[in-house]
């Protein structure tokens, strides 16, 4: 039995995107970069700027001692360093650890009410003192040089906005790579190519800098790390990341907790595209929309073609397509084997790593489906409790 033209067309077209999501805009972002000269930064020491560190908190009282300790050991002159711990109606004892440090020039800022993380930055960063503004998680660790490695970036007056990066510590006991950080590998390069040539889409939110004089209110349910972005290239600014500023930060305990936060990710950056849809118009944003559009658009459309892949496959072979689509269900068929092998932990010592990606791979992809599914329910997540 032939099979119909169309058919065969829509198969290549969904396998094409998932391999330009992951594969095929990365490699045109590095032959665009390398037509591209790349600028110079300085280093230099004179003339630094007044940094004002936002850690965002919510019943952290696990962990913000340790994050106070760190920061008061950054790599800046404490002159110039103003540390803000933005409490969103903690209730577990944070406040009470943040007060003992008031004599070290700590700042607490109590956001009553349990309004949400972009909300309380909407309160708090306007009182900040700072010309540049660091947003930072209470939980995450910063690299000693980290606010200084960020801030090198905005001599370039054309800089609006700086992400560094955050590497993933493994559970206890677990040698291999997390699946947050081989995600978050592939975010990072993507990144690094998109502000070689253009501005970066989006930031990371345990760790990026902003010019405070562009920094506008947001509405309470937006996903910060993508609308402040997002609203400073609207101005005019463009964003980079800096490679050498990172925080270490522990994986979710359990991979529910990691699908969770994907999940979550997934709702809150549809519904900030499609409000700032704008920024995917080509005659206004020549560059950034295709950045856009290729950075988060396609991949979001992902889970879609895999799906299509997968039906339209067994279709062709089950009507004889021969061996190169046998060829292709096969490959798809070893992925969701792979996915389903790593879900229940069953040991394949010699496909350890292969299973990682697959699982990964797989379980990001689901979690944007359902994502999908969040955004078009109206769901919108403004505030949300930690695992810690």
């Amino acid at each position: 039995m032939d099979v119909p033209a169309y058919v065969t067309t829509v198969f290549w077209a969904a396998v094409l995107i998932v391999l330009y999501a992951y594969a095929g805009y990365p490699v045109v972002l590095a032959v665009l970069g390398a037509f591209r000269a790349s600028r110079p930064v300085s280093s230099g020491t004179d003339g630094l700027p007044k940094v004002s560190l936002l850690i965002s908190a919510y019943n952290e009282a696990a962990v913000i001692e340790d994050k106070l300790v760190n920061s008061l050991d950054l790599d800046y002159p404490e002159e110039l360093l103003e540390i803000v711990v933005i409490s969103d109606a903690s209730c577990d004892g944070t406040d009470d650890i943040v007060r003992k440090y008031r004599d070290r020039g700590i700042v607490l800022v109590r956001c009553e009410g349990h309004i949400g993380k972009t909300a309380c930055l909407n309160r708090a960063v306007p009182q900040a003192a700072g010309d540049i503004i660091v947003f930072s998680d209470a939980n995450s660790r910063y690299d000693r040089r980290a606010v200084r490695c960020l801030v090198e970036r905005f001599t370039d007056r054309k800089i609006g906005f700086v992400t560094g990066r955050t590497e993933y510590l493994p559970p206890a006991g677990d040698g291999g790579p997390s699946p947050a950080g081989l995600y978050t590998r592939v975010e990072g390069l993507t990144k690094a190519l998109e502000g070689r040539i253009g501005s970066c889409v989006g930031a990371d939110g345990a760790i990026f800098a902003i010019r405070k004089s562009l920094y506008r209110p947001l509405d309470a349910s937006d996903i910060n790390d993508l609308v402040i972005p997002a609203r400073i290239v609207q101005q005019g600014y463009r964003g980079v990341l800096a490679p050498d500023a990172f925080c270490l930060e522990p994986a979710a305990p359990d991979v529910s907790g990691e699908f969770a936060r994907h999940v979550r990710i997934t709702t809150r950056s549809l519904r900030a595209i499609f409000r700032h849809s704008a920024l995917l118009n080509p005659f206004r944003y020549p560059l950034f929309s295709f950045e856009l559009a290729s950075h988060k658009l396609i991949r979001f459309l992902v889970p879609f073609a895999l799906f299509t892949a997968f039906v339209l496959n067994v279709l062709i072979v089950a009507a004889g397509g021969g061996r190169v689509y046998g060829a292709t269900l096969l490959l798809q068929a070893c992925l969701y084997v792979l996915w389903f092998a790593g879900s229940l932990n069953i040991p394949l010592s010699f496909l350890t790593r292969p299973s990682r990606a697959a699982h990964t791979f797989c379980a990001v992809n689901l979690a944007i489906l359902i994502g999908w599914i969040k955004f078009l329910k109206g769901e919108k997540f403004t505030t949300w409790a930690t695992q810690r």
